[in-house]
């Protein structure tokens, strides 16, 4: 025996989970779109950390990009898609999942060790 729960545990999304990509996506959850600057700075991050996480989210389809200007300065504004709004309440719901089945566990377990005390 390995030890290993057979039963299947909740399904976190591998590109959400990290804690920043969760801090972007969650916040530009809240938004119909935000200009780079505006994340960056809610989400306490570098351009640089900001533009790769972007990326990140990005490439499955979570975060949509826009480039344009605003008079002659460059802008860059970011947006969650739909796929990437299913995927930020998929990833919640399984954490919170995670969190009732454990807090379940230790409920279980101080409920077995006050009857054999």
């Amino acid at each position: 025996m390995t030890g290993e729960d057979p039963r299947p545990g909740p399904a976190l999304d591998e590109v959400v989970h990290h804690p920043s990509r969760l801090a972007v996506a969650a916040f530009l959850s809240a938004c119909v779109e935000a200009d780079f600057a505006t994340v960056r700075d809610r989400c306490g991050l570098s351009d640089s950390a900001l533009s790769k996480i972007a990326t990140a989210l990005e490439a499955p389809g979570y975060v949509h990009i826009r480039k344009g200007h605003v008079g002659r300065r460059p802008r860059t504004w970011l947006s969650l898609t739909p796929a990437g709004r299913d995927a930020l309440v998929r990833h919640v719901a399984a954490l919170q999942a995670i969190a009732e089945s454990a807090r379940d566990a230790g409920a279980a377990v101080g409920e077995r060790a006050e009857a054999d005390g």
